[in-house]
This record gives structure tokens, sequence and C-alpha cells, in this order.
């Protein structure tokens, strides 16, 4: 059974525990020899927890035995973001300046899921803070999606979305504050969760945009470490209540689409899209209508996304480049590029980004859904391509001039960043040469309940989440 382990859900594996067909020592060792199979082709792990994964199995095998009543997560392998803290296990934040940085204590998000008794397999690849695209760093080089080595996993959670995708951990956990969840699974044939602002807490949060969130490979296990990790910290002055409905509940909910109204936009007027992304995207849209959906197809005005992103971030990667000049730390040419534009931008333009502007995006996404219960998208216009460094390739795409891809894939999913509102990605196809393509579901605000219910019910009608790469 152990070459099976890996791809178990975690739905499944706790299902095992239970009926003690399985222990969580034989899990997290059949995991572990998938990573030690897998990192070389796709270069996931930045710090390896085998040694401390092996103790904590031990541990949690006792206390199954005892026959306790234990929490869903119990037991389960998971991975962590290398931007997300964990208290005294490498956190190196993808940069060659923290390369033996060693936290004291865990984000909150871990520590919710490590209360839970999940089990630390090790922390994933990202770029430098976060700062990419793509997931090209300088410390540990370029993360590759599991459907082809050499493909950009995408970025910035991209070690996250691979190793989930790739057999290593069933859930993951990682970070988004533009599709840093949702574009690496799209490229990876995985389900990512980027939560309404509030839900999932972060200590002393000053981006009201960002935050950290669930991959897995079925939108059930992305909902199971949802509903562990969401509800009000003190440290986070964004933070918000527990929800009052229940994530696991909703991915359950029994039924078709049958009354859902969905709303669907196929670029937001952001950009173009690649011919085969545009008909996976449709055929999910019939898939939707077949199964009882009331589809509407609708248009939304928004800003240019390069240049909202440009007044709104500018400034910090322009305060990062001369920190981490000053130190003598190289980061990335894009990075360069961006802090000298970020000269160039008014203080009037960053007030209008921050006030006007983010309104005028939530304005956008509640006109193109009233009368709708989610937005559909595709999630990325293109699917993976060649690693390009940290602008990814150029090339044409149905026909037109497009910014670098590393730019491009996150067009569709900055906006609803902007807006605070909830977006999942999960797979609706693949392309012609094997790669998997994404669907954006996005929810009204704090709706986060109602796109787990629709995607999961999509979910169900599709076979795309079963499959499995070829490594």
């Amino acid at each position: 059974m152990s070459d099976e382990l890996y791809w178990k859900t975690a739905m499944e594996i706790g299902e095992l525990y239970r009926r003690r067909e399985v222990s969580p020592v034989e899990v997290v060792d059949a995991i572990l020899d998938r990573m030690d199979h897998v990192d070389p082709l796709l270069n996931v792990i930045v710090t390896r927890a085998g040694d401390e994964a092996r103790a904590q199995a031990h541990k949690a095998e006792r206390r199954l035995r005892s026959g306790e009543h234990l929490p869903p997560l119990f037991g389960i392998p998971v991975t962590v973001k290398d931007l997300v803290e964990t208290a005294g296990v490498r956190t190196t934040y993808g940069c060659t300046a923290f390369a033996e940085f060693v936290p004291d204590d865990d984000a909150i998000g871990w520590a919710r899921l490590k209360q839970q008794g999940a089990i630390l397999l090790g922390k994933t690849t990202t770029p430098e803070f976060g700062l990419l695209g793509v997931t090209e760093s300088k410390l540990t080089g370029s993360t590759s999606t599991p459907w082809r080595p050499g493909y950009t996993a995408g970025g910035s959670s991209g070690g996250a979305a691979a190793a989930v995708a790739s057999g290593v951990g069933p859930v993951a956990w990682g970070t988004d504050g533009g599709g840093s969840i949702r574009v690496p699974a799209s490229l990876c044939g995985a389900v990512g969760i980027k939560p309404s602002i509030g839900r999932i807490p972060t200590v002393d949060n000053t981006d009201g945009d960002a935050t950290e969130g669930p991959i897995a490979r079925t939108v059930l296990d992305a909902a199971l470490v949802f509903e562990a990790t969401h509800g009000h910290h003190p440290a986070d002055r964004f933070s918000i209540p527990r929800d009052t409905r229940s994530y696991v509940e909703a991915a359950c909910t029994p039924g078709d689409l049958t009354g859902i109204r969905v709303a669907a936009c196929s670029d937001l007027g952001q950009s173009v899209l690649d011919p085969e992304v545009r008909a996976a995207f449709i055929q999910a849209l019939e898939d939707m209508r077949s199964d009882g959906a009331v589809v509407e197809e609708v248009s939304v005005t928004l800003p240019d996304t390069a240049q909202f992103f440009e007044r709104i971030n500018g400034f910090d990667y322009l305060e990062l480049v001369e920190q981490m000049h000053a130190n003598g730390v190289e980061l990335w040419p894009m990075c360069h590029d961006l802090a000298r534009r970020a000269e160039g931008v008014t203080g009037k333009e960053v007030n209008w980004a921050f006030r006007e502007g983010k309104t005028e995006i939530y304005n956008a996404f509640a006109t193109a859904m009233a009368g709708a219960d989610v937005l559909v998208t595709p999630t990325t216009p293109v699917s993976a391509f060649p690693h390009g460094g940290d602008r990814g390739p150029i090339r044409l795409v149905d026909g037109q001039e497009v910014p670098p891809l590393g730019i491009l894939i996150h067009s569709m999913t900055e906006p609803p960043s902007h807006a605070g509102l909830p977006a999942l990605n999960l797979p609706c196809g693949f392309d012609s040469e094997g790669l998997p393509i994404g669907l954006q579901f996005v929810g009204h605000l704090w709706a986060d309940a109602d796109v787990i219910s629709i995607a999961a019910r999509y979910e169900r009608i599709t076979t795309w989440h079963a499959r499995r790469p070829a490594l």
C-alpha cells in the first residue's frame, strides 16, 4: 500500500487512521520516500523536516492507539511555504540573506495546524519574499510543475502547489497577495483557496490584500485546512471572527448545481487568452449548465492590472531593494525595474490606488456579480511554460503581443485580491501538451462557504482533479 499512500487525500488518510488500517509512521515514510524521488526533478523543498516528521508520526501513532477523540487533521502530513514562520525550523523567505534563519515563533496559520496535530514534512520553495510571479530564487533555483519538469510551477507558492500535485503531502500551506496560491495551483493542477480579507490572521498584518491559505488535491481537503485555520486573532487588526458556516460541510453540499447563478467572464478585461484555455473555459461553462447552473456571460471593467500593481506595491519594492542593496544582497532585475518605476509614481497616484482604486475594483466585481452567486474566469491566460528567469519568456498569445508570461499569468488573479474577495482555483481541463488549465471561482465578500460549495459541486461532475502526473 505504501506506493499508494502518497496519493491519498487528507480525508482518506484520516479515515484510514480511524479504522487503524494504516499508521502515521507509514504515511510519513511513504511521503518522505516520494519527496526523495520528486524533489530532484521539481525542486519543491527548501528545508526537509524528515527526522522531526518521523518523531511526530510516532507520537501521533501512540495517541491514535489510545482511542482518544482527535481533530480531523491529526497526524496528517503537510508542507509549509518558506515565507511562513515555523518555530525551530529554518525559514529563508527564499532569500540568501536569510539562508540560515530559524524563527522562534510560529505564524498563526501554522500554529493552528500544529495545534490540530498536523505533521510538518518541510518548507516549500518560493521566490525571494514572494515578489515574483514565478518560483525562481537565487537561493533555491527554479521550481517546475509536476506535469513537465523544466516548465514553471508559477509563483509565488510554486513549491507548495508542485509538492501537492506530485504527491509530496496531501495538503500545503501557502500565501496569496495577487494570485500566489491560485496561479501555482492552476499551473500544477491543484485546488487553491485565497480566503476573503480577514479570514486568515497573520501577526502585525499591514496588507489587506495578502493572505495565507490552503492548497490541496480536492476542494474538500482544502476546506478542511481552511476550517482549522480561519478566525480572529488579536495580533491581526484585519482579522474577523470565525465564519458561522462550516467549510467542510459546504464542500459536502449534496446535489447538483441546479439554481446556482454563475456570472462568467473570460478575461476580466485584462488580457487575451490562449485558444486552448478559452476552449477549456467554454467547456467548463457548458458542464455547469448541464448540471443545472444558470450561466450568464458578463463584462468587468477594471484598472490595468500592471499599472495598479505598481501604484500599490511599487514603494515596497523600492524600500526592499534599498535594504537588500545596503546588505550586499542581489535581487532579480524585475524587482529593480519595479523599484525604478516606483520612483516616478506620485503620492496622489498611490493615494488614489489605495482609496478610490480598490473601491472601484470592489464595485466592478459587485456589479458583475449582481444577481449571481459566483463569478468564474480562467485562472491564468496560459498554461505552464518553460523557465525563463524572473519574468518568464515572451511569446505571442492568440497572435497578440503580451507582457512576459511570468507577469501575464497573474492578470486575472490580482483584481480579486485588491477587492478582498474569496477566490478558488481548481482544474478544468488540460491542453494538447498535457498541461493543466485552471478555473477561478470568485465570490462575494466573506461568502467563502458559497465559493467552496459551488466549486465542490463542479468538481464532482469532472475528473480533472483525479489525474496524476507521470513522474
